[in-house]
């Protein structure tokens, strides 16, 4: 799945994780930042990689801001960041 341009999902509220997503030429980059990431980095960099690869993404830059959320979270936002990603902008 190839993406056409950035695409952001999810807020910095506490317990949620903000996915911004933009197309990459490299394989995927994974830029976390989080509170927790000492601890459970590896997990959330996992899921955001195992949701790309499971949506058909390849090549992409993600910065993930995360403030405490859990797998079920993580998933949701980025897979919200990848279907918008993909998407035609609508011309206004």
């Amino acid at each position: 799945m190839e993406l056409k341009h950035g695409a952001v999902a999810g807020t910095l509220e506490s317990s949620d994780i903000m996915i911004t997503i933009h197309p990459g030429t490299d394989g995927v980059k994974i830029d976390l930042t989080s509170s927790v990431a000492a601890y459970y980095g590896d997990s959330i960099r996992a899921m955001i990689q195992k949701v790309l690869a499971e949506m058909g993404v390849e090549n992409a830059v993600v910065k993930a801001v995360d403030h405490g959320a859990l797998d079920c979270t993580i998933r949701a936002r980025t897979t919200t960041a990848v279907q918008r990603a993909v998407k035609e902008e609508a011309v206004q």
